[in-house]
């Protein structure tokens, strides 16, 4: 699915079919300098490398820099615009990853996006459906990407005649 197309809803058969492809990019997803201060001031995180461009700019990066953990959170954003919907699923929930690595910094002012391919389909228990994700985080006009993660949602499927809404 490409950035700008509603999302999907598709079966859980549907979706095994789909194991190793990818199933959806998220549009672009401006990271500028008032981002990178917000996300600073929810976590705590004042870093000078973040928040202080004049100190920043003597650094290797010649600026500031998002945090990794906020390239990293923006995935819950680009995924609920990129990745179709569980028709089964009453909700679902992040349930973790299996692996995240930081690969490229990301300059306040650069622009980021969402891939997401589909790793696989399993039950976890009956009326647990696990979604496991190979997701990259591109940074607009950079051949590195900004992150690559192994990430897990868990659905909870709706029982028969249950009312769904949308996961």
């Amino acid at each position: 699915m490409s950035a700008g197309e509603a999302a999907r809803m598709l079966s859980v058969e549907e979706l095994k079919r789909l194991v190793g492809n990818e199933v959806g990019v998220s549009s672009w997803y401006p990271v500028d300098q008032a981002r990178i201060d917000a996300f600073a001031d929810v976590t705590e995180d004042h870093q000078f490398i973040h928040i202080d461009p004049e100190k920043a700019s003597q650094t290797p990066f010649g600026g500031t820099i998002a945090h990794g953990f906020l390239t990293l959170s923006l995935l819950s954003a680009m995924a609920l615009e990129a990745q179709p919907r569980v028709a089964e699923a009453r909700m679902g929930i992040n349930y973790g990853f299996d692996r995240v690595r930081f690969l490229h910094p990301v300059k306040a002012g650069q622009k980021v996006r969402g891939r997401f391919v589909l790793s696989s389909v399993a039950e976890a228990k009956p009326g647990e459906v696990d979604l496991n994700w190979q997701a990259t985080v591109e940074i607009d006009g950079e051949k590195r990407p900004a992150l690559k993660a192994a990430w897990l949602n868990r659905f909870y499927l709706a029982e028969s005649g249950e009312r769904q809404t949308a996961c």
